[in-house]
């Protein structure tokens, strides 16, 4: 894994557009710029429409962008091959998304440790220990040599979430990480997400439409429109509730 200069964002979206359709364009980001620092927890939020999960997903690099550069850990990921574009997300990025993404001939820790096998590795003492500790804090322990299909939804995503820490990526990005689990397992999930990025020095970036969820966050940068139009520090779920209920009566 790539060390990078902590003073330097782990990403960097510079003037970012990104535009679909042909006669009737769309535009879904409009001259986006948004600094990713390392060990911090951002919530993008934003009506829907707003442009929030293409913004993740031109900054995962899953996604091309119509002009402006995406940095990821010091590279534009905008000039790069799709080579490799895998091998820096292999390396550098972590996924959790809705879909779950889970191996079906897998079973969970074989799922979990995934990463690590397609980096042609194994996982070290220190690597091992943690996801020992994401296991059972995610309470998969009694699941481990289950299958996909012997898993509730729930589980899957915990599978997923254990599966995009363990390998400690810089950058981790998640796309409404609790939607599917029940209120308990969605605090304990954010609450390791949240030690990722103060514990581990990890970057988070979490789209969510939650303000529960976003209330674990270190800041919470909110689009309308395919842009930014305002960016807060650590605020309260009531805080955040207030300020996405103005910005639907100004829309």
């Amino acid at each position: 894994m790539v060390m990078t200069n902590s003073l330097e964002p782990i990403a960097r979206v510079h003037r970012v557009s990104k535009k679909y359709g042909g006669a009737g364009v769309v535009s879904a980001l409009d001259d986006v710029s948004l600094d990713i620092r390392p060990g911090e927890f951002t919530a993008i939020m934003g009506p829907s429409g707003s442009g929030k999960s293409t913004l993740m997903h031109v900054m995962a690099g899953l996604d091309s962008v119509t002009s402006g550069h995406v940095l990821v850990a010091g590279t534009d990921i905008t000039r790069l091959g799709d080579n490799k574009l895998t091998e820096l997300r292999r390396r550098q990025i972590g996924f959790v998304f809705q879909s779950f993404n889970l191996v079906p001939t897998l079973d969970v820790m074989s799922n979990i440790v995934l990463p690590f096998e397609l980096d042609g590795r194994s996982p070290s003492s220190e690597e091992t220990a943690w996801i020992d500790q994401l296991v059972d804090t995610l309470g998969l322990r009694e699941r481990i040599a289950h299958r996909p299909h012997q898993l509730s939804g729930g589980q899957q995503q915990r599978v997923a979430i254990a599966r995009a820490l363990g390998a400690r990526p810089h950058l981790i990005f998640a796309d409404e990480p609790t939607g599917n689990l029940d209120s308990r397992t969605g605090r304990e999930v954010l609450t390791l997400l949240a030690a990722a990025a103060s514990e581990y020095g990890q970057s988070i970036v979490m789209v969510t439409h939650d303000p529960v969820a976003a209330s674990y966050a270190d800041r919470i940068v909110f689009l309308a429109d395919g842009r930014i139009v305002d960016e807060r520090g650590r605020s309260s779920a009531h805080q955040i509730s207030g300020y996405m209920l103005s910005m639907e009566r100004a829309a």
